[in-house]
C-alpha cells in the first residue's frame, strides 16, 4: 500500500471513529432536533415528518435515506455502509437491527462483504427483528418480534422465524400514516 492510499485510509478510519462517536452522544440526547440534526450533518436524508428515538446507532449515515412519517424506535441500529433505505410510513419497534455490512463467514480471509438493504412502505419491524446484509423487504410487510431477515420479503406478508418465512397475507389496500414527530413528546 503506497503513502497516500494509507494516508486516504488513515483518514477514513478518523472520520468513522468520529461520526460513530458524535453519533453516540446524539443518541442520549433528550431533544428529537438534536438526534435528526447530528444524523443529517453526517450526510443522512431524513425527511422532516420522521422520528428518531433515542439510543440508535449509526453508522455510514450519508448512505441512510429516511422516508416520510417513518419512526425508528429506541435502541435501534441503522448500519448504512452498504446502503441504507427506508420508505415512508415504517415503523420500527425497540432493538431493530439492520445490518448492510458483515464478514464473510465463509472465506478464507474473514473478508469484508457489503450490499444494501431497502425497506418499502408501510413495513413493521416488530421488537427485536434483525434484517441482514441484501435484504429487500417488500412495502406493507411486518416481521414479527424476533424474526431475522434475509433476501427479498415480498409485498403484503406477515413474516416471522428465524429465517423469516412468511406465514399469512396482510390486507393490499393499506393506506394510513404514522403520526410525525410533533405528535410525540419533545424530549423523546
Amino acid at each position: 500500500m503506497n503513502v497516500l492510499r494509507k494516508i486516504k485510509w488513515a483518514l477514513g478510519r478518523r472520520r468513522e471513529a468520529v461520526e460513530m462517536v458524535s453519533l453516540s452522544v446524539a443518541a442520549a440526547a433528550p431533544v428529537h432536533r438534536a438526534r435528526v440534526a447530528a444524523l443529517r450533518g453526517w450526510g443522512a436524508q431524513i425527511h422532516p415528518t420522521a422520528t428518531i428515538y433515542h439510543g440508535f446507532q449509526a453508522r455510514a449515515s450519508r448512505l441512510l435515506t429516511i422516508g416520510a412519517r417513518t419512526i425508528v424506535g429506541d435502541g435501534a441500529i441503522l448500519d448504512a455502509r452498504g446502503g441504507l433505505r427506508i420508505g415512508s410510513d415504517v415503523n420500527f419497534s425497540t432493538g431493530v437491527q439492520i445490518w448492510t455490512a458483515q464478514h464473510d463467514w465463509s472465506g478464507d480471509d474473514f473478508g469484508y462483504v457489503k450490499a444494501p438493504v431497502t425497506i418499502g412502505d408501510r413495513a413493521w419491524l416488530g421488537p427485536a427483528v434483525i434484517v441482514l446484509p441484501g435484504t429487500d423487504i417488500g412495502e406493507g410487510v411486518v416481521l414479527a418480534a424476533g424474526a431475522v431477515a434475509k433476501g427479498t420479503l415480498e409485498p403484503y406478508g406477515l413474516y416471522a422465524g428465524v429465517p423469516a418465512k412468511r406465514i399469512r397475507d396482510r390486507p393490499r389496500t393499506l393506506t394510513y400514516h404514522l403520526p410525525g414527530p410533533k405528535a410525540k413528546a419533545w424530549w423523546w
